[in-house]
């Protein structure tokens, strides 16, 4: 039997535990918690929104130095995702496609085709610690089990219908779109073969 291990929680070195508090507040994640259990040792965790996994951080928590994370977000939609953290007034590179590293490979704008896992931009908290957004639409086969798919939000929704209704009119169907958008929407989230 092959048990599921999910990613839940990634501890990130900080050295202003208040300041790391009120950036990702202003992200918009979810605080899920801010506690003292004991003398000297404070934990907070957010929660990106949509995500299963969080972020914790605090004092006590870990011998790494500040700023020396990086960590890995996906988005549905990497223009608009740009766009809200420049306008909750976050310091956010420019977008680019191709590989992600070497820097020097990287070229401007979102991937013409859009094509998944194609399209970047990155940021840093007070701290220096590092997060690369990706622009994810299709998931590679295996990544996600196609009896759990799910989205977490009505943006993210939206694209997926969207996707669905233009692959839907290329392959020139007309008849019985709900079904067959439900079945495009689950395998283009679990990276099986889509409906043609």
């Amino acid at each position: 039997m092959k048990v599921d291990m999910k990613l839940e929680v990634d501890v990130i070195p900080v050295s202003d535990v208040d300041r790391a508090k009120s950036f990702y507040e202003r992200l918009g994640w979810r605080l899920d918690d801010d506690i003292a259990p004991l003398d000297g040792l404070r934990i907070v965790q957010f929660t990106p929104p949509g995500s299963g996994t969080s972020i914790t951080f605090g004092s006590g928590l870990t011998t790494a130095a500040p700023g020396s994370a990086e960590g890995g977000l996906t988005v549905s939609d990497i223009e608009a995702a740009h766009a809200e953290l420049v306008g909750f007034g976050i310091e956010v590179s420019d977008i680019w496609h191709g590989p992600p590293f070497p820097v020097e490979a990287r070229q401007p704008g979102p991937d013409p085709e859009r094509t998944s896992y194609g399209s970047f931009f990155s940021f840093t908290d007070p701290d220096g610690n590092t997060w690369l957004a990706q622009e994810v639409t299709t998931r590679l086969p295996g990544r996600v089990n196609a009896g759990e798919t799910g989205y977490a939000s009505t943006g993210d929704l939206e694209s997926a219908l969207r996707r669905a209704e233009a692959a839907h009119q290329r392959a020139g169907h007309n008849e019985d779109w709900s079904s067959w958008y439900a079945a495009y929407m689950v395998a283009e989230q679990a990276g099986t073969e889509l409906p043609t």
